[in-house]
C-alpha cells in the first residue's frame, strides 16, 4: 500500500478497501474483548440487525415447553424445569399443567416464565385465570416427559424446519434416549362410538406413535383442538388429531437431544398406581367424548360402556327415535353385545322349553340385511306361540312377578300390552320381546298392538309352517320360512336393500 501511495497508485476503491479492513480488525477486537456468549450474542443481533437461528428458537415468543403428564406420587419436575432452564436460557417459556394442587408439593419456583396451572375448578378465582391457552403466545409448543431433559437445540431445529416444509404435517414427535417409536395407524368412528390401531405398512405420516417421545407442533395447531390438555397426553393429541386427519412425523436418530435423567416408577407399587391412574384417565377422556369401543391391533375389543350392574346407555325412547340416533350417531356397541348376549340366553332357555319361536319385525330385517342386529336398534323383537308358554318356567313366573334367572337375567310381563321383556339385568334394561301370537283360522294374531309400528301386524300361519334358521348376532335364530316375502308383507317392498331410520324428519333441539 506505501509503494501504490509513493507512486500515485491510489484509487477510491482501494482507498475502501483499505478503510473496510480497518474497520473489520478494530470490530475483531472488540468481540473478542467481550466477556461471554450472552454478551456476543446481543452484539451479533445489534450488528447484523437479527439474532442467528439459535437465538431465534430460544426467545420466548418462539416457543413454550409444556410438562403435563406427570403424578403426585412421584415426579422430578422440579428438576426437569431446572435442566430446561439450564439448557434452552431463562428465557424460555415453561408450563407445568397439574389437574389439581400437587401433594406433596413439586418444590418448584415459579417466575415470569416458569408457571404452573391447575385444570381443576377453583371458585375462590375467575374462569380466565384457568385458560391456559390464553397465555400461549409463542409460535410453537413443545411437550416433553417428565424426568427428560433436552442436551440442545438440534432435533428442535429439525422439528419446526419439517412443520414449514412439509404439507399436511401438523405435529413432529422426537425420540428420547434413542428409544424406538413404532408409527401406527389409528381410526376413530364417533357414529359408531368406537377407536381401533392397526400397525402401519409404510412410512408415511402416522396418526399415532407409540413410545416414549417429546412432541412438537404450532400454537395455531394447538389452540384449534377441542380437549388440548386432557390426559393420558400424548393420546388424547393423537385421537384429536386423528379426527382432523392429521398427519405426524417420527424423528428419531442416533444420538438424541432428549435425554432420560431420571427413571419414573420403577418399583411395584409406583407402577402399579401409574397404570391405574393412566387407566382411569383414559376411560374418563372415552366417557367425554363419547367412546365405548377400542378395537386393538390384535383384534381384541375392550368396552368401555354400560354393563350388568350398571344402567344402559341412553334414556327412555321416544317416539321410536332412541336419544343417539339425534346425535348422529348409531346404537353404542357395548349395547349391541349386551343385546347379542341377552338373545342368544333367550333363545337356548325358549329352545330347551321347546317354545316355538321367530324373529320379528326390525330383529328379523337386521338379520336378513346384516346377519345381525340392525346397527341402530335398541331390543330384539321375538314371536312366540301363546299356548306354549306355559311350557317355559321363566315365562310362567313373569306372568306373576318378575323373575331374575340363574344367569341374572330379568324376565317380567308387560300386562297392559300383554307381552314380555327380558332384561339383561336388574339395573342395565336393555331387553328382549317376546310377543305371544295365536292362530285364528290360519291368521296369527295377538291381543295388543302397536300403532306407531306399522309392521305390528297380523299374518299367515303359513309363514311358520314350518320355521326355518337365520343366521343372526353370531347364532342361529328361528326365522319364518319365506323370509324376504314375510319382511315385505310387513314392511313393504326390497325394504332389505333399502334401509331406512325409524324416524327420517329432522331432530328438533
Amino acid at each position: 500500500m506505501v509503494y501504490l501511495v509513493r507512486h500515485g497508485i491510489w484509487s477510491g476503491r482501494l482507498k475502501f478497501a483499505a478503510a473496510l479492513c480497518v474497520c473489520l480488525g478494530l470490530t475483531c477486537v472488540f468481540y473478542l474483548s467481550l466477556p461471554d456468549e450472552t454478551s456476543q450474542l446481543q452484539w451479533k443481533t445489534k450488528f447484523f440487525g437479527k439474532e442467528p437461528k439459535q437465538a431465534r428458537l430460544t426467545t420466548s415468543s418462539t416457543i413454550t415447553v409444556i410438562i403435563r403428564d406427570f403424578e403426585d406420587f412421584e415426579n422430578s419436575v422440579s428438576q426437569t424445569v431446572g435442566h430446561i432452564k439450564r439448557s434452552l436460557g431463562d428465557e424460555v417459556n415453561v408450563l407445568i399443567l397439574a389437574d389439581h394442587l400437587p401433594y406433596p408439593p413439586l418444590g418448584l419456583s415459579t417466575s415470569q416464565t416458569t408457571r404452573i396451572f391447575f385444570m381443576s375448578s377453583d371458585l375462590s378465582k375467575n374462569y380466565s385465570s384457568s385458560c391456559v391457552l390464553g397465555f400461549l403466545k409463542s409460535q410453537y409448543v413443545l411437550f416433553i416427559p417428565d424426568g427428560v431433559k433436552i442436551t440442545d437445540w438440534t432435533e428442535i431445529e429439525k422439528a419446526t424446519r419439517l412443520l414449514e416444509t412439509l404439507n399436511n404435517l401438523k405435529a413432529v414427535a422426537i425420540g428420547i434416549d434413542n428409544s424406538s417409536l413404532d408409527c401406527s395407524s389409528m381410526d376413530v368412528n364417533l357414529k359408531e362410538w368406537t377407536v381401533s390401531f392397526r400397525s402401519k405398512t409404510n412410512n408415511s405420516l402416522c396418526s399415532y406413535v407409540e413410545g416414549m417421545h417429546a412432541l412438537l407442533t404450532r400454537t395455531e395447531t394447538f389452540h384449534s383442538l377441542a380437549e388440548p390438555f386432557a390426559r393420558p397426553f400424548p393420546f388424547t393429541f393423537y385421537l384429536q388429531a386423528t379426527l382432523k386427519h392429521w398427519g405426524v412425523h417420527i424423528l428419531q436418530g442416533r444420538m438424541s437431544s432428549f435425554k432420560v435423567f431420571h427413571n419414573l416408577y420403577t418399583n411395584f407399587h409406583y407402577k402399579w398406581k401409574r397404570k391405574k391412574s393412566q387407566t382411569e384417565r383414559l376411560i374418563n377422556f372415552y366417557r367425554k367424548v363419547g367412546i365405548k369401543r377400542e378395537i386393538l391391533k390384535s383384534g381384541m375389543s375392550n368396552f368401555y360402556g354400560c354393563s350388568k350392574k350398571s344402567a344402559r346407555c341412553f334414556g327412555t325412547v321416544v317416539n321410536d327415535m332412541p336419544q343417539y340416533l339425534y346425535e348422529g350417531k348409531w346404537t353404542p356397541p357395548c349395547c349391541l353385545r349386551i343385546l347379542r348376549e341377552t338373545a342368544a340366553h333367550v333363545f337356548s332357555v325358549l329352545e330347551r322349553c321347546k317354545v316355538r319361536y321367530w324373529l320379528e319385525g326390525g330383529s328379523l330385517l337386521g338379520a336378513a340385511r346384516h346377519g345381525d342386529i340392525i346397527p341402530w336398534d335398541y331390543d330384539v323383537d321375538v314371536g312366540i306361540y301363546l299356548e306354549d308358554v306355559e311350557k317355559c318356567h321363566p315365562l310362567v313366573q313373569a306372568k306373576l312377578e318378575p323373575y331374575i334367572d340363574e344367569k341374572d337375567f330379568v324376565w317380567e310381563m308387560v300386562k297392559e300390552r300383554q307381552f314380555f321383556h327380558v332384561q339383561y339385568s336388574q339395573t342395565n334394561h336393555l331387553h328382549v320381546d317376546i310377543f305371544p301370537f295365536y292362530s285364528k283360522n290360519g291368521i296369527m294374531t295377538k291381543d295388543s298392538w302397536f300403532d306407531t309400528h306399522p309392521q305390528d301386524t297380523e299374518f299367515s300361519e303359513s309363514f311358520l309352517n314350518p320355521l326355518t334358521k337365520i343366521k343372526f348376532a353370531g347364532i342361529e335364530a328361528s326365522a319364518p320360512n319365506n323370509v324376504r316375502e314375510f319382511l315385505e308383507y310387513k314392511f313393504g317392498k326390497n325394504v332389505i336393500e333399502n334401509p331406512r331410520y325409524p324416524n327420517l324428519q329432522s331432530p328438533i333441539i
